[in-house]
């Protein structure tokens, strides 16, 4: 396996490849220093580790690039601009890290990451499930989306609702609904649900297999012609 690195500080570039030697010890690890750097060098990485904000090319910049050579590349994001996190999806980021990263994370990420690059080396291209990037504590965590079972806002905190526990982050929930598509539907203001997870409704609530949500009674009719095409299109007969 061939992990490349990308960080335009030295002592970054040091402990990003002595925690890869620590905890993958049989991959080939190549240092760089800048986004033109590797590109020079005419190689190819299984695995990236990228900083975004770099003199001359950017980390985002040098991501496109990149991924049209190599689509299966594994990309995470190592950086300190927790600002790029929603930007890492157009170009199929694994994972984003923020500066400093936890070693026990760190391994977390480099582990599930070695999974994946098994799983390409065995049968060909990966289909990861979809998920969405959340940033709670400096730190964005991975979450599927078919774990959500619904969202609600309260005092300027996101609360997702999920079938392993719930996770509560600084954010909007319009952002959120840009984010997940159209198996989910804002009922109200204050409340995103997820259609799987419906197991009855009427004009002002949605009930769930966990929780219940409130429903804006102007939403409502958009509601049911929403909820009878998603059943339709997973070839459900509905509830």
């Amino acid at each position: 396996m061939r992990i490349f690195i990308c960080d335009d500080e030295e002592e970054v570039r040091d402990w990003l490849k002595t925690k890869v030697q620590k905890f993958c010890p049989e991959a080939q690890v190549v240092c760089f220093g800048s986004g033109e750097e590797l590109l020079a060098a005419g190689m190819q990485a299984d695995l990236l580790f990228l900083d975004i904000k770099m003199p001359g090319m950017d980390g985002m910049e040098l991501a496109r690039r990149l991924r049209k050579k190599k689509e299966d590349m594994i990309l995470i994001f190592v950086t300190g601009l927790e600002e790029y996190v929603f930007e890492a999806f157009d170009v199929h980021a694994f994972h984003y890290l923020v500066k400093p990263c936890p070693e026990e994370k760190f391994a977390e990420v480099l582990k599930s990451a070695v999974v994946q690059y098994q799983g390409l080396a065995e049968g060909g291209k990966v289909q990861e499930k979809p998920y969405i990037l959340v940033k709670t504590g400096g730190v964005s965590t991975k979450v599927y989306k078919e774990q959500i079972i619904y969202a609600e806002v309260f005092n300027r905190k996101v609360i997702l609702h999920k079938t392993d526990g719930d996770m509560e982050y600084y954010g909007r929930l319009s952002d959120l609904q840009n984010q997940l598509g159209e198996d989910f539907f804002r009922t109200h203001r204050a409340y995103l649900i997820h259609f799987p997870y419906v197991e009855k409704y009427n004009a002002t609530t949605v009930f769930l297999e966990k929780g219940t949500a409130l429903m804006a009674k102007k939403h409502y009719p958009e509601f049911v012609k929403q909820y009878l095409k998603y059943n339709q299109r997973k070839g459900n007969n509905g509830k």
